[in-house]
């Protein structure tokens, strides 16, 4: 495997020294670009985009050439796994995701199996290929899953939720039956990375959108304790190159040296955490992937570089940070104001090695 001609995201994972802070975003291909919603519209459905390796491609690679990102990411659905657990995924018009049958009696969760991912999740597995080789050893690929605990969360509650009441009293009242799920995921979810990672991703990252909602205790024994598992599952080397591990927890901020210590090579902070702090508390051990708040994209060109500055400025001169939103990009984001960050984050992060480098 070769090294892409911009591997200066894989080089920041790695907190080797690089001439800018790379940048990539969170859900980058989606709804605020009209040329996703054009190819959306030609495949009829939100799954149909996901489940067609030629639409996937298409959509993944639609911000790249609009903006002069640092890294792709596949574009795909976290739900995919359960979906190939024999869940039935399915998207209500208005109301998000949804499973046929959720994990609601015990057999059920007894009976959960882990899915091929060569078999039931192949069309995942031929849109890696298909990305990668379109990419032209660009940019590096990023593949992705969500959590063993943000997938349970889905399988057990139906759909998205405003308490995770089921999940939760499964937690407290049948932990046995929670950590059977969770352990039956946690085998999914590193199968199903490594497939990626065979097919062609040359980084990937654990989506925890859930883990921060739960007490410190849980979050160590029911979501913590799983992305470890996963880590230390996953192959970390392929054709020859290091395959990075980003783990980003939304509200983990309290956790970082716990997550830091899981054996990942960056943590993902959403926009609550001071990337400073967060930067002095991990030290060398991580990089630090992060943290801009989706909603300063709505600001001024003008404001949005000033937020981005406060950024880079804060984490400082040295390796070890890639620039990201601190959750996904709303739909509702103007593209133009993409391109704002994106040449603030480049240019001022140029400014900033040189006058370091002067300094020294």
């Amino acid at each position: 495997m070769t090294r892409p001609r911009n591997d200066t995201f894989l080089r920041a994972l790695m907190r080797e020294p690089v001439e800018y802070t790379p940048i990539w975003l969170m859900r980058q291909a989606g709804r605020y670009l009209p040329e996703y919603n054009e190819t959306r519209r030609r495949a009829g459905s939100f799954l149909n985009l996901c489940k067609n390796p030629a639409a996937a491609c298409e959509v993944t690679l639609q911000p790249l050439a609009r903006f002069e990102l640092d890294a792709a990411i596949l574009f795909s659905d976290i739900l995919t796994v359960p979906d190939a657990m024999g869940l039935g995924l399915y998207f209500a018009e208005g109301e998000g995701p949804k499973f046929e049958r959720p994990l609601r009696q015990e057999w059920e969760i007894r009976n959960l199996a882990v899915p091929d991912p060569y078999a039931e999740l192949r069309y995942v597995m031929d849109a890696v290929a298909e990305i990668r080789r379109a990419l032209g050893n660009s940019v590096p690929l990023i593949g992705f899953s969500g959590s063993p605990f943000t997938l349970a969360c889905y399988m057990v509650e139906g759909g998205g939720s405003d308490d995770f009441r089921r999940i939760k009293t499964l937690v407290y009242d049948r932990p046995d039956l929670a950590h059977h799920i969770l352990e039956v995921t946690a085998r999914a979810v590193t199968a199903y990375l490594n497939a990626q990672i065979e097919s062609g991703a040359q980084a990937v990252m654990l989506f925890d959108t859930w883990g921060g909602t739960l007490p410190a205790w849980a979050y160590r024994e029911f979501s913590l304790a799983y992305m470890q598992q996963v880590v230390q599952g996953l192959k970390r080397e392929h054709a020859g190159e290091r395959v990075p591990v980003i783990v980003f927890t939304k509200g983990g901020g309290q956790w970082l040296e716990q997550i830091a210590g899981i054996g990942c090579d960056a943590v993902g902070l959403d926009w609550t955490t001071d990337i400073a702090a967060a930067r002095a508390r991990v030290g060398d051990r991580v990089a630090l992937q992060g943290n801009l708040d989706p909603m300063a994209l709505f600001a001024s060109p003008e404001r949005i570089g000033d937020a981005a500055r406060r950024i880079l400025d804060d984490f400082g001169p040295g390796p070890g940070h890639v620039f990201n939103l601190g959750h996904g990009i709303s739909q509702f984001t103007p593209p133009e104001h993409v391109n704002a960050l994106v040449d603030c984050v480049h240019g001022h992060s140029r400014a900033l090695r040189a006058t370091s480098a002067t300094a020294a």
